[in-house]
């Protein structure tokens, strides 16, 4: 009889456990949100500036709390963006999952590469200050072509917002307007200290058009959030909060 029930009982919570999805319709939904509208905020505020990276570094010079601003926006929203990648490759894979896996691995790798660009830009910002301008865009422009592995797969890292728009398209999760400004990420530009180029603003602005509604409509297809998750949420945004500002009043102490 005990075993006749367990039987009974493991199917039911089989189909319950296939209800749960990563990273869930909240984080999701805000990440397709946010996400496009950092990055598009990054290319707003270093457009002022040439975007070859002599007169990136120039910039930060001058203006180093702007240029920081810029590019601390475009990293956040690369690393913020890869859970509503992963929602978009869901929605695709209910219908092409071959497209929805390989666009989703080369679209997320592409943000992890821009991220390790990220890394390389920051350093050489911190040449600016430490030692002078002239020192470090001689440091830049001397390394500019030195190995990195990341670089072997800049193209796949382009292709697979191609892959994402195709496999948008054809599952119906967007139209034939949004696929296209979706797919125009390809032609984002991918490297070290890279500023804004005339079209990159037309291409997130595209992204944000391709993405931001389908965040608002993940997020509204279905219940609001339980009062335990909003708790949590509210610890989590608070306690970043401070730690960054003790980051910032006591540098020293939070170094160990």
């Amino acid at each position: 009889m005990k075993d006749k029930n367990k039987i009974q009982e493991n199917p039911s919570e089989k189909s319950k456990n296939t209800t749960y999805w990563f990273p869930g319709r909240w984080m999701g939904g805000l990440s397709l949100i946010i996400g496009p509208l950092l990055l598009l905020v990054a290319a707003l505020l270093r457009i002022p500036f040439h975007y070859f990276f002599d007169a990136q570094l120039e910039a930060y010079a001058e203006h180093p709390m702007l240029i920081t601003s810029a590019y601390s926006c475009f990293v956040l929203g690369c690393l913020f963006f890869w859970p509503g990648i992963i929602t978009l490759v869901r929605f695709i894979g209910l219908k092409h999952p071959i497209l929805a896996a390989w666009g989703g691995m080369f679209t997320i790798l592409g943000l992890i590469g821009r991220v390790f660009h990220g890394g390389i830009d920051h350093m050489a910002f911190q040449l600016v200050k430490v030692q002078n301008l002239e020192l470090a865009t001689k440091a830049v422009s001397d390394s500019y072509q030195a190995f990195h592995i990341v670089c072997y797969f800049n193209g796949w890292m382009m292709a697979g917002w191609i892959l994402l728009a195709i496999g948008a398209y054809r599952s119906g999760i967007l139209g034939i307007i949004r696929s296209i400004a979706l797919s125009s990420m390809f032609f984002l530009p991918l490297g070290t200290l890279k500023g804004t180029r005339f079209e990159s603003t037309f291409i997130l602005l595209g992204l944000c058009i391709a993405l931001v509604p389908l965040g608002v409509k993940v997020l509204l297809d279905g219940p609001p959030p339980s009062r335990k998750a909003i708790i949590w949420t509210i610890v989590f945004i608070v306690g970043e909060m401070a730690f960054i500002i003790l980051s910032i009043l006591f540098p020293e102490m939070m170094q160990h």
